[in-house]
This record gives C-alpha cells, structure tokens and sequence, in this order.
C-alpha cells in the first residue's frame, strides 16, 4: 500500500474509533471514489464524512459538497497529535480552526 494511501486509512480508523466511542456505527466507504468516506449513523441520524490527513497548517476543502442526497457531510481533517478537526466543505480547514471532533459529536448527540 502506497504511503498517502496507509495515512488516510489510518486517520479513517482513527475517526471511527473516536465515532464508535460516542456510540455512533460507521460503514467506510471501500475505495472512497465518492464524496463520502464513511457512513455515520446515530439513533436516526446520519452524517456523511469525508477524511483527510495533512501534516501542513492548512487544508482547501472547496471541490467536496455541502451534503450528499440530503445528508450533510463534513470534513474532517487529522493534523496530527491528536487534533482532529471538524469542518463544512468549502472551508479552510486550519489547525486551530473548525471544531473538535469529540466536541462536534457531542453537540450533534445534545441537539436531539
């Protein structure tokens, strides 16, 4: 498996966990030729994610939509040390910007 490759399945993994945790089932998307590189499902709700993993300070998230046949998706970046950070598509998606991702999960599980 090319590097680039491993590093996003990894950071995927690593987001499932953390979903997992907040009592969330994921379904990972095999090949992440779409949008969407997981499926996220909690008591009825659903949330499409797309991952990504950057060692830089900034990441463009413009070309990836709002949402996927009426489900919101969002990105969520793994800038690595622990800070994994929630954004809406079109966002820069910077170290100290965006949500954190336990954070977000909360406010979603809370706005029931």
């Amino acid at each position: 498996m090319k590097y680039s490759k491993r590093k996003g399945y990894l950071a995927e993994r690593k987001v499932r966990r953390i979903l997992h945790e907040h009592g969330w089932t994921t379904v990972r998307s095999g090949g992440s030729l779409g949008s969407a590189d997981l499926v996220c499902l909690w008591r009825g709700r659903c949330l499409l994610i797309q991952v990504k993993s950057t060692s830089k300070n900034a990441l463009y998230t413009n070309r990836i939509p709002m949402e996927i046949q009426g489900f919101p998706l969002y990105v969520v970046v793994d800038f690595g040390y622990g800070n994994i950070r929630v954004f809406k598509p079109g966002d820069k998606a910077t170290e100290n910007g965006g949500i954190p991702l336990s954070k977000f999960l909360k406010s979603i599980q809370n706005s029931r």
